[in-house]
């Protein structure tokens, strides 16, 4: 008699990149420990003994954490390991330090409610801010809060180290620890519900090569324990129990991607060059110093941007000229022969990060027309300055470049170079040596100084083109609206012209010019870029080796071509329709 049993239902879901590759395995589910407890009345003579309880659970708590550190600087560096410091200042915030004990005092309820009624009220305040990393920040709040309502209801969490085969982890969202222990066990890879490609985990798989996807809002409520799962780190899909057929393709997939990457690494050393000998300066984008193992890796020859933010991140006060230091001179340090172009801080608007000024505390209600990059740097020059002196000095240790952000015009950019020469000023005076023909450029990223680049050209040392916001800006579409985001368009003929208007502006002043935005990082727009004539794309380290084998198997002559007939047509549509016609011949 034939067998009742039906195969179990294979199951699509669509989520976020957060580290690419494959994975495949049984799934091993993490269970999640829900916030929600009980309220009970604790009696008067009780409520010491309780706050007591509460203090030992938060002390408890940053014994892991500290544990959690001291592993992934062992495992990836300074750099990672300042990811728990952001835990760390989570558990020395008035909310917990303070809120919670006033909570049990004042209304004699017990630890775990207090704690829960805390971790609430700071989630419903940062669910609110407009920028994706702090909307992340959430969920660091909600670790913390279940790190400590385990440690006050005695309860063991479940533990990676139970893997004994090769699995994917299937979770609501996972913490820096239980991603640093993936690496010595059997994970093969890693899918949430929630998360996005700025959350602390994300990053920290992506520094240890573990593939991922995240934001997939309710897989775990479908996936059972033991299940099949195949993963794509590389286009944000999970394939819950997918048929035989299936998993012999990913198979074979995942055999291509790894002959391609080892055919990718041959390239590393060698120079993006066309076949007809036209040489473009390939760098890569960089967030910390902790990234500058893989962009040496993979190739990339120097920084073109060097986001400085995270040195004002996860903190309690502003960063002091030596901390600025010491971060930009180890990556000048580490990448010589090649430059480093150092973006100053383009932090405002949308970023709620408290620098300690009271314009940045309030929502304004367009913050990407607001106050942010170069504005809010001018506004408070001892800030700016601070900024300023720290990458002069770090060009003594090698090639630095300096580049503002959010330039709308020229008087801008020259109030930002005044005050550049004011700090080469006191630096001579302190006999602290720098470059003194270090390049001062800026970003192209706001339409009005693409439009009066011919003048900026004259008094910056070069330039670099920021797309992501170049296009919105010019387009008018928010890029990550989903209403509107199929308008968000690089081909879109004046982005073309405000690129090649830049491009040509800069070359008649004899400046260089750069492309840093993602568009530098997609293959399938590289002839485009090539025939634009720009001298310089920076990518995210692991996009070089794709970009590098482009350009050493286009022909500029033919690249150019492409671009005079597309600069010729006014529509999106039949742009796009060349540049297939390119790839196909």
């Amino acid at each position: 008699m034939a067998s009742s049993v039906q195969p179990p239902e294979t199951r699509v879901f669509k989520g976020i990149s957060a580290s690419p590759g494959i994975a495949m395995g049984k799934a091993f589910v993490l269970e999640d420990m829900d916030l929600a407890v009980g309220r009970w009345q604790v009696p008067p003579e009780a409520v010491k003994a309780e706050v007591s309880r509460f203090r030992l659970a938060v002390a408890d708590t940053r014994k892991e954490m500290i544990g959690t550190q001291q592993k992934i600087l062992k495992l990836l560096g300074k750099t990672h390991a300042r990811l728990i410091e952001a835990y760390l200042l989570i558990l020395e915030d008035p909310l917990i330090s303070k809120d919670v004990v006033k909570n049990i005092t004042t209304n004699r309820v017990n630890a775990e409610y207090a704690l829960s009624e805390a971790v609430a009220g700071a989630v419903k305040t940062l669910e609110a801010a407009t920028d994706e990393y702090f909307r992340e920040r959430r969920h660091d709040v909600l670790d913390v809060g279940r790190k400590i309502l385990l440690h006050l209801l005695g309860h063991q969490p479940q533990d990676l180290e139970d893997l004994n085969e090769p699995s994917v982890i299937v979770a609501r969202n996972l913490t820096p620890s239980d991603t640093v222990h993936m690496k010595a066990q059997f994970a093969e890879g890693f899918a949430t519900d929630i998360g996005g490609r700025t959350s602390h985990t994300a990053i920290l798989a992506n520094s240890l090569e573990i593939p991922a996807v995240v934001g997939l809002h309710e897989i775990t409520r479908h996936v059972r324990p033991g299940d099949m799962v195949i993963l794509d780190g590389t286009t944000g899909t999970v394939i819950l129990n997918p048929p035989p057929d299936v998993v012999d393709n990913y198979r074979r997939e995942r055999d291509i991607r790894g002959a391609e990457r080892r055919d990718l690494e041959r390239l590393r050393d060698q120079t993006a060059q066309t076949v007809d000998g036209r040489r473009i300066a390939l760098a890569a984008n960089i967030d910390s110093p902790g990234e500058i193992k893989n962009l040496l890796a993979n190739g990339a020859e120097g920084v073109g941007l060097y986001r400085t933010e995270f040195v004002y991140l996860n903190r309690g006060g502003l960063p002091t000229e030596e901390e600025h230091y010491r971060h930009y001179a180890k990556v000048v340090q580490s990448v010589l022969p090649h430059p480093v172009i150092i973006r100053t801080l383009d932090i405002g608007g949308d970023k709620l990060v408290d620098l300690g000024f009271p314009e940045m505390n309030k929502r304004e209600p367009n913050p990407f027309l607001g106050l942010r990059g170069i504005r809010l740097a001018l506004r408070h020059p001892d800030l700016f300055r601070t900024q300023i002196r720290a990458i002069l000095r770090a060009s003594a240790h090698g090639k630095a470049r300096m580049m503002f952000p959010m330039v709308s015009g020229l008087e801008e950019f020259r109030a930002a170079r005044k005050l550049v020469l004011a700090c080469m000023d006191e630096l001579r005076k302190e006999n602290l040596p720098f470059d003194e023909k270090i390049e001062v450029g800026l970003m192209i990223e706001v339409p009005s100084a693409a439009l009066v680049v011919d003048y900026l050209a004259q008094e910056a040392d070069f330039m670099s083109i920021g797309t992501n916001d170049l296009i919105q800006y010019t387009l008018a579409v928010d890029r990550v609206n989903d209403e509107v985001s199929h308008l968000y368009e690089p081909l879109h003929p004046a982005i073309l012209r405000l690129i090649h208007q830049t491009v040509q502006a800069g070359h008649a002043a004899g400046k260089w010019v750069g492309l840093c935005g993602e568009m530098a990082g997609d293959a399938e727009l590289t002839p485009f870029l090539l025939g634009l004539e720009l001298d310089e794309l920076s990518v995210s380290p692991g996009m070089v080796p794709k970009i590098k084998k482009v350009i050493r198997e286009s022909k500029f002559a033919d690249c150019r071509a492409l671009v005079v007939d597309a600069l010729k047509d006014p529509s999106r549509d039949n742009v796009q329709s060349l540049l297939r016609r390119f790839r196909n011949r």
